[in-house]
């Protein structure tokens, strides 16, 4: 049984007409980067849940959650709304898979994420486990817009911090904006001109790839690099592709 405690909003940060993010004060059980919890609102009578993956990291307090409006969004379109002592449902436990410990032994991870998507990857970079178990992380997100290119200050306090150990690309689909890529990421990886970019080869010898967002973008993402000798990991069967749907 869902086991709810009451949150209270302490900030809600509007970076777009649809992009947001909500930082709760929530007592939870303790999750592990990556994970993902369940947020709820009740509305005309009904509570209303959905699961979000945490942005911060364990230590990190508030809980901080990132959010793109879906047109037909019940929830998202409530959350939006929300302003700061304002009470939200939280799942005191968090749940997923999508954590370093499932990930096989390699040197270098790469971190593929879409729009909200990218959200895991945030909680993961800001703790320091990724960064004594692998040589190299790359970290690409995908975004409509220059406008939806969020925290970019973590990415610049990772680049000082590790410096050559980490790898920064963005994608923006619908403008043509200098230092990003144009484009989906499947294309990218299709032709090589992603690795050429960021000036690092995808090797079934030492990289795990982790794709978190758009389903459409994970499928095509899958199927190119099974091509390329990549397979899906699994518990029985480690591989060399780790993945999240994110709706």
């Amino acid at each position: 049984m869902t086991q709810w405690i009451e949150g209270k909003v302490s900030e809600n940060i509007h970076w777009t007409e649809n992009l947001f993010t909500l930082k709760i004060d929530a007592d939870v059980d303790t999750f592990t980067a990556g994970q993902f919890t369940s947020l709820a609102l009740d509305i005309d009578g009904e509570r209303i849940a959905r699961p979000y993956s945490y942005l911060s990291s364990p230590q990190q307090r508030p809980l901080e959650f990132f959010f793109y409006t879906a047109t037909d969004g019940v929830l998202s379109n409530a959350l939006v709304k929300l302003e700061e002592g304002d009470n939200v449902w939280v799942k005191r436990q968090s749940n997923g898979f999508f954590v370093l410990d499932e990930i096989p032994e390699c040197s270098d991870l790469w971190m593929l994420g879409t729009g909200t998507g990218v959200a895991p990857f945030f909680s993961i970079l800001n703790t320091e486990k990724p960064w004594q178990r692998f040589r190299k992380i790359v970290l690409i997100h995908a975004v409509r817009t220059l406008a939806d290119l969020r925290y970019q200050e973590i990415i610049q306090s990772l680049r000082e911090k590790y410096k050559d150990r980490f790898y920064f690309q963005a994608f923006v689909s619908r403008e043509t904006v200098e230092g990003t890529i144009n484009g989906r990421i499947p294309i990218t990886l299709k032709d090589g001109s992603l690795e050429d970019t960021v000036g690092l080869k995808l090797d079934v010898e030492k990289s795990h790839i982790m794709l978190c967002g758009n389903p459409d973008m994970v499928k095509d993402s899958v199927e190119i690099l099974k091509t390329r000798k990549f397979t899906k990991n699994r518990r029985r069967t480690p591989g060399h592709i780790t993945i999240e749907n994110y709706w």
